[in-house]
């Protein structure tokens, strides 16, 4: 429980390090999520919802996979370039056991 984690996260990667006493773990996720690419089918067919819809639940595995490798940590960093920190942040927000952990 006295654990200190830190993530750098990116839609392509995760890097988990937590902190205990005197060891210190690493764990590199990859991402299957692709470029979020702007979507170029047809407007009409419904293609385009269908697209981000996908490209949402890549992400939400993504999310789920780095979650799951937290544990209950006493304190929870978060640090990375554009959009993915924010998500992963109001995601980890539906927790409040590990919402309350966000420094």
């Amino acid at each position: 429980m006295n654990d200190k984690v830190g993530i750098w996260i990116d839609h392509k990667k995760a890097v988990v390090v937590s902190a205990s006493g005197d060891r210190v773990t690493a764990t590199t996720l990859e991402s299957d999520v692709g470029p979020h690419a702007r979507y170029s089918g047809p407007q009409d067919a419904g293609g385009e919802k269908q697209y981000e819809e996908r490209h949402g639940q890549h992400l939400d595995r993504y999310y789920d996979e780095v979650i799951s490798q937290l544990g209950q940590p006493e304190a929870l960093l978060i640090f990375g370039p554009g959009e993915a920190k924010l998500q992963l942040k109001e995601r980890l927000s539906r927790s409040k056991a590990l919402a309350e952990r966000i420094v």
